[in-house]
């Protein structure tokens, strides 16, 4: 078994490494993303394994089929990149890691929460400059608010549960709703319209494509904090740089990006963005942009690392594998 790797950092090659070596895989790392264009570094392997940023579509299926590729292993809950129904019809296999660490994500989001809403990112570059100043640091209690939390699988249970810590009220949206206790299911316009904090903890799909948008707008109760830790295009963009710039959005704290791919999980800071709606909500006061690290902790790494090459060795030795994309 030869797996290729594709648009990995550092971080991927440390957690890796020893696992692929225990389970006899041979392996090569890149740190391209998959494409039309380089899909050809996948010839003499069995597999490739890749990220969120990676384009799987039928294209490079079509080139992986013929390079005689028979598992697409994501790294990754997500698998929206990935046109897994025909990979399916060209005999090719799709797993991905379903839950890596939901603590991970819900506490990134909980994180980029309070540093909005108690403005630490200000605070701290000026005490750097020895600025002691508490001028425009007012922020607001997490007490009592009303949380919209839109997705209540494993990460936005968990996101529930640490909001319940800080005493908020919790109301939630999901298409398939479940029994959490405290937790009251309402339609999605009526979260928008209550919501003083509303968190995006959902799958990209045909239906949750844009699901806040420029009606959105007219909907949300004015200075809501909107929060994004899932995927980039849940959220129109224009329409959110829209709400910033008319203050109906009291504040961003987004972790992923509609269009991040070519600038997320790069150092491009001696170079100029011409993505102009990304460089201007970076600009915004209210604006706080990580550039899709919610995943990035020990314990998330180790379960990615220990799930993928889990997932392989079932789909080669013939076994069941509860991950497959179908």
């Amino acid at each position: 078994m030869k797996i290729a790797f594709f648009d990995t950092k550092s971080y991927d090659q440390e957690v890796f490494e020893p696992k692929l070596k225990a389970a006899k895989f041979r392996y090569k790392f890149y740190d391209t993303r998959l494409n039309e264009d380089d899909v050809i570094l996948a010839k003499g392997c069995d597999a490739v394994c890749v990220f969120v940023n990676d384009v799987v579509n039928s294209t490079v299926i079509d080139q992986l089929s013929e390079l005689g590729v028979k598992i697409i292993a994501l790294r990754c809950a997500g698998f929206n990149n990935v046109d897994f129904k025909y990979a399916e019809q060209k005999g090719i296999t799709v797993v991905r890691v379903p839950a890596y660490s939901p603590y991970a994500v819900a506490e990134h989001a909980i994180a980029l929460l309070m540093t909005s809403t108690r403005k630490i990112h200000k605070s701290y570059i000026r005490t750097r400059d020895f600025n002691f100043s508490l001028q425009g640091l007012t922020g607001f209690d997490l007490y009592g608010k009303t949380v919209g939390v839109i997705g209540t699988g494993k990460i936005g249970r968990v996101f529930i549960d640490i909001c319940k810590g800080f005493g908020m009220k919790i109301i939630a949206y999901d298409k398939f709703p479940a029994d959490i206790p405290g937790v009251e299911y309402k339609p999605l316009d009526t979260i928008y319209r209550e919501a003083d904090i509303i968190s995006f903890h959902c799958p990209l799909t045909d239906d949750t494509l844009h699901m806040f948008n420029f009606g959105t707008l007219g909907k949300i109760k004015p200075g809501v904090v909107i929060i994004n830790t899932s995927r980039g295009a849940l959220i129109d963009a224009e329409a959110l740089l829209e709400g910033i710039k008319t203050k109906k959005i009291g504040a961003a704290c987004l972790d992923v990006y509609e269009e991040e791919s070519g600038y997320f999980y790069e150092d491009l800071s001696g170079s100029i963005i011409d993505d102009d709606t990304l460089s201007r909500l970076i600009s915004m006061p209210n604006v706080i942009v990580t550039s899709h690290q919610a995943f990035l902790t020990r314990e998330a790494l180790e379960n990615i690392a220990t799930t993928t090459v889990q997932n392989i060795k079932q789909i080669t030795s013939g076994e069941e594998c509860a991950n497959i994309v179908k």
